[in-house]
């Protein structure tokens, strides 16, 4: 690792069985895990090359489950980006991303963070709950990215982690542009 490699936190959440491990694991190894065990909390580290920078990611593969949904405060605190993950196939999992995403937009104190809108399980179209346009709408009134991705088929995954890095770049970039400055109200 070089000296100069920037290191972005990444926390994926979404209920549970959406595929948050799935994508997870198959970007960081390339491997498709067809079954596992439901997840509590999983870290993952790994260099990506975005636009030219190389960059370490570390990524918090978070419990979907209710009974953990009392340390999402801390992984949000800790987290940059964030990528809201639904499965396209039940309606649920896209209803409950709102109250997820008013949660980090609390911790974090900000009208707005790196976030991504995540549909997963696009290769399962013919059982699919939620429409394109739906998730398109949602996206635009939260002023994300959306995109629908396939673990098993390997649609949009590394796009995914690569587009929440630059949110994250950008965001730290105008982050410390406005320091040093004094505001009065």
């Amino acid at each position: 690792m070089t000296m100069n490699m920037k290191e972005y936190k990444v926390v994926v959440l979404g209920s549970g069985g959406v595929g948050k491990s799935a994508l997870t694991v198959k970007f960081v190894t390339g491997q498709f895990v067809e079954k596992y065990d439901p997840t509590i909390e999983d870290f993952y580290r790994k260099e990506i090359d975005v636009d030219h920078n190389p960059s370490i990611l570390e990524i918090l593969d978070t419990a979907g489950t209710e009974q953990f949904a009392s340390m999402r405060d801390l992984y949000i605190k800790n987290g940059q980006g964030f990528l809201l993950i639904y499965s396209l196939l039940n309606r649920q999992t896209f209803t409950d991303l709102k109250p997820m995403r008013d949660q980090i937009l609390r911790v974090k104190n900000a009208d707005s963070v790196p976030l991504i809108l995540v549909g997963n399980k696009s290769d399962m179209f013919d059982e699919r709950e939620v429409s394109a346009n739906e998730a398109k709408l949602l996206a635009e009134e939260w002023g994300c990215p959306h995109f629908e991705t396939s673990a098993k088929s390997n649609t949009n995954v590394d796009e995914v982690f690569t587009e929440i890095v630059r949110r994250m770049k950008t965001t730290q970039k105008s982050s410390s542009s406005k320091r040093g400055c004094c505001v009065v109200l």
